[in-house]
Order: structure tokens, then C-alpha cells, then sequence
């Protein structure tokens, strides 16, 4: 396990919880092995992560793992796995805050999101973005919850719209998603919550990425036993300290570094 310093947004911290398969790997029952990591937001750092022993074990492995950070005043983003009532308490009870997406594994929930007045509700924020040959429009609407959705902490409701057009194809198509969170709108306003649910996906590709591709960790020799969650935890180590001295390319920035011998010891004094 990695833990390095964090930096706040707008007063908070947010962190973002994902899991990542080490396909190169298995561990002593000859399954393939997962680590769980948190990802700032802000600076791009790994902030801590565990191993667990299958994908089917991350939910109760983020409580593990947020057992080991100090999260009072932070705000946790997760996908929908993890939106449970035991995750959601174990985050409220540290003293810290969640978004957590909505979909089938709570089945009653979705439905019930789904049927609060949402044309009643206005638009706060909307954002066009463009790439891979794909313009994307995101509207978010943000409803308090007046009479309690039984959901531990949960203060408001999220209603995230996205329309994905194909460019090349002409292709349209439309998807809604919903979420939850314990922060009001005097708390954090519906843009601020909208780049933070955006800026969750970053653990994909400023953590997950870029071991797989700058590191080739797949492909790493040490498969068996703790080596492979040992290797991890260097390399996660190594893209934190580059990225808090203000390096965001972390291919060249390794080159830099190993350019010459005193170079990491200049770095590690930085940090």
C-alpha cells in the first residue's frame, strides 16, 4: 500500500476510487489478481491502494481502503458498484462526503430517481465537448431530497444527461444517468459536482493508462506471489512524484529522470 499527499479543489479534496486487474499476474490460487486505488483529482496522485483477492470482492476492499485514509471533509467518487448502503455509511461516519453513481445493483433505487419531477427541475449546468470523432453534450440537473430516499447521508440527487453524436456515422444517441450525494447545494454547486463526476474517470487514464502503457505492467516478470502488488505500488509512487513537481508527461519525465544517477535523489528532495 502507496499513500503520498493530496491537494484540495475549491477547499476539498476529491478522490476517486477504481479497481485495475493485473492481467500479467496470479496470485497464490492462480486468479487473477485486482488492486483497488484512490486517485486526487487535482494533482493526479495515487493516493493509497489494496489488494484484493477478485473483482468481486472491490466493494467491501473500498471500505478497507478507506479505512486507511483520512477522508474527514473529503469527497469520495466510486462508480455504481460501490453505492451501498455500508460504503455510503462507512464514508459519512469518517466525516466524509460521496458521489456515488446509481444503477441496477440497487434495484428499487434507479426508479425511484427516475420518478421525481425532473422537468420541474432547472438546468445549472451544460457542457459541450468534443473528440475521437465525437461531439458530447452534458447536462446535469441537481433536486434535494425533501423526503428521504433511505440512503445513508444522501442530501441531494443528481440527473446526468449525455448525447454522444457520431460525426462520421451521424449517429445520435442519448444516456441517462443517476447519482447521490451528501453535499447540499450550499456545500458544492451543481458545476462544481459535474467536473468532479467527470474528473472521476481520470483514474482510468492518469493511473491506470499510463501503467499499462508507459510501464507495460502487464507484461511485467514478477507474476506471482506480492511482487506484482509491490512492482504496482513503485510505479504509482513514481507517477505521484512526478506529477507533484508539475510534470504531466509522464514518459518524458522518466526519461528525464533516469538521464542521470542523482536526478531521482533531486526529485525525492523536491517532494
Amino acid at each position: 500500500m502507496s499513500v503520498v499527499r493530496s491537494a484540495t479543489h475549491a477547499d476539498r479534496r476529491v478522490i476517486a476510487f477504481d479497481g485495475k486487474a493485473l492481467r500479467g499476474a496470479r496470485d497464490s490460487t492462480g486468479n487473477l489478481p485486482f488492486l483497488l486505488a484512490g486517485l486526487c483529482q487535482v494533482t493526479g496522485t495515487i493516493l493509497a491502494q489494496v489488494g484484493i483477492a477478485a473483482k468481486a470482492r472491490e466493494v467491501p476492499g473500498l471500505r478497507k481502503l478507506l479505512a486507511t485514509l483520512d477522508i474527514a471533509g473529503a469527497v469520495i467518487t466510486a462508480d455504481a458498484a460501490h453505492c451501498c448502503r455500508e460504503t455510503a455509511e462507512t464514508i459519512t461516519t469518517a466525516g466524509g462526503n460521496y458521489i456515488l453513481t446509481v444503477k441496477n445493483n440497487q434495484p428499487r433505487l434507479p426508479a425511484r430517481l427516475k420518478t421525481l419531477p425532473w422537468k420541474h427541475v432547472p438546468v445549472p449546468d451544460i457542457s459541450v465537448g468534443s473528440g475521437h470523432g465525437r461531439r458530447e453534450r452534458r447536462m446535469l440537473k441537481a433536486t434535494a431530497i425533501d423526503a428521504g430516499i433511505g440512503f445513508p447521508g444522501a442530501e441531494r440527487v443528481l440527473r446526468m444527461s449525455r448525447t454522444r453524436t457520431d460525426r462520421k456515422a451521424g449517429k445520435r444517441g442519448t444516456e441517462i444517468v443517476y447519482a447521490i450525494t451528501t453535499l447540499t447545494a450550499s456545500d458544492a454547486s451543481a458545476t462544481m459536482i459535474a467536473t468532479w463526476l467527470r474528473g472521476h474517470w481520470g483514474i482510468e487514464n492518469r493511473a491506470h493508462w499510463v501503467r499499462d502503457v508507459t510501464f507495460d505492467e502487464d507484461r511485467c516478470r514478477a507474476r506471482t506471489g506480492h511482487a506484482p502488488q509491490v512492482f504496482a505500488t513503485l510505479r504509482n509512487t513514481a507517477i505521484s512524484l512526478v506529477r507533484l513537481v508539475g510534470r504531466s508527461n509522464i514518459a518524458a519525465a522518466l526519461r528525464h529522470y533516469a538521464h542521470e544517477f542523482s536526478r531521482p535523489f533531486e526529485l525525492l528532495m523536491a517532494c
